[in-house]
């Protein structure tokens, strides 16, 4: 870390209302979205305390106090039900620890609004599940998440990012996409193109299903990637279930989805060699094991049925993100190397198709655990 960004981060820690003295930062180069980095203090005492200081990213978050509005809402009834009625996580959860002002966020010296969290020592996240021991505390901890903010009304939460999981809408943003060419690039990706069109008839199920008010809105994370749980080091138990910034209104089969879509992937999210890419069954098993033993008492029966074409939908919709951005010249995503967003659309889509072919005994899966827990 450069000086300069060594002496920000400083100015931006003393903003915080923390005990003890700032030692430095590291910055976390994990995740696509926001500025992250880890800040060490020191008490009076000796006592060494780590902190995450976070700068919400204003270009994919257009309010970020609106985004800090609903992340106080919610750790805050989580806090509560984990303390003080359930033990879904053994009482360790996210904290917004507040600036000198009082509120749960600052604005720094430089620009932008930042948060402080809680650093929950002892702690791992995983990009690829290993084992069906980590899918199963992984859907068990999405599971219980669901069920803490079961009794959190969808009305108390902003839609941060309106339409962020309407797969139809993100359709006809691609073909907006390939219209307009920006970065020159459609004549690379005919095969993708075709291989979306060919699933264009799936895409409007579950958002059909929304607007007939057969399928219920629920306050939801949306962003239930396997590396967004924090699993302890020694036991591989779940402990926490972190990145709130899109938690709003919103559809429990979106959020299954996307825990499907990166857990039963072996390969990476930007794979190039598609041999790699599969859907393991025995993770998809330990996945649907683990998320209705905790959260089957608050989804509906719809619900249920359609946690195996979840998966499918939320590789098919973020594989056109992906595509787009491709397309538009890598705006929303950071990208590290050219051609990285479409390595990550096509690796998306080979992913949906393999769980098309798996949907039969995906489905036959669901019914018999659904059966067994109800």
């Amino acid at each position: 870390m450069s000086e300069a960004a060594e002496e920000q981060i400083g100015e931006i820690a003393d903003l915080f209302a923390i005990e003890g003295e700032f030692l430095g930062a590291e910055e976390v180069e994990t995740g696509l979205i926001n500025s992250t980095w880890l800040a060490s203090y020191e008490k009076e005492d000796g006592e060494r305390i780590r902190f995450i200081l976070q700068r919400i990213n204003e270009s994919v978050f257009g309010d970020p106090l609106v985004v800090m509005r609903n992340v106080e809402c919610v750790t805050r009834h989580i806090n509560w039900k984990v303390l003080r009625v359930k033990k879904d996580f053994g009482g360790h959860t996210l904290n917004l620890y507040p600036g000198r002002g009082g509120n749960s966020f600052v604005k720094g010296p430089g620009g932008g609004i930042w948060r402080c969290y809680n650093y929950i020592e002892g702690c791992r996240t995983y990009d690829v599940v290993e084992n069906t021991r980590q899918a199963y505390q992984a859907g068990h901890a999405f599971g219980a998440f669901q069920d803490l903010v079961s009794d959190l009304s969808p009305e108390d939460i902003v839609e941060v990012i309106p339409d962020f999981h309407n797969t139809p809408r993100r359709h006809r943003r691609l073909l907006e996409a390939v219209e307009a060419d920006l970065a020159g690039r459609v004549h690379e990706v005919q095969a993708e193109l075709k291989l979306v069109a060919g699933m264009s008839a799936e895409m409007s199920l579950i958002a059909g299903m929304v607007e007939n008010g057969k399928l219920p809105i629920r306050v939801t994370h949306n962003d239930t990637k396997i590396n967004n749980v924090l699993f302890d080091v020694d036991s591989d138990e779940a402990m926490c279930v972190i990145d709130l910034d899109t938690v709003m209104p919103g559809v429990s089969l979106y959020d299954f989805g996307d825990l499907v879509r990166t857990a039963t992937n072996p390969a990476a999210e930007d794979e190039r060699d598609l041999s790699k890419v599969e859907m393991r069954m025995p993770i998809f098993e330990a996945l649907v094991e683990g998320y209705l033993e905790s959260a089957r008492d608050v989804l509906t029966d719809e619900e249920v049925k359609l946690l195996p074409f979840s998966g499918k939908l939320i590789a098919l919709e973020l594989g056109m993100r992906f595509l787009t951005d491709y397309l538009n010249g890598d705006q929303y995503f950071k990208v590290k190397r050219e051609g990285q967003n479409l390595d990550r659309a096509r690796t998306q889509l080979k992913l949906a198709v393999e769980i098309g072919k798996a949907q039969e005994a995906m489905n036959n899966y669901v019914a018999k655990v659904a059966k067994t827990s109800s």
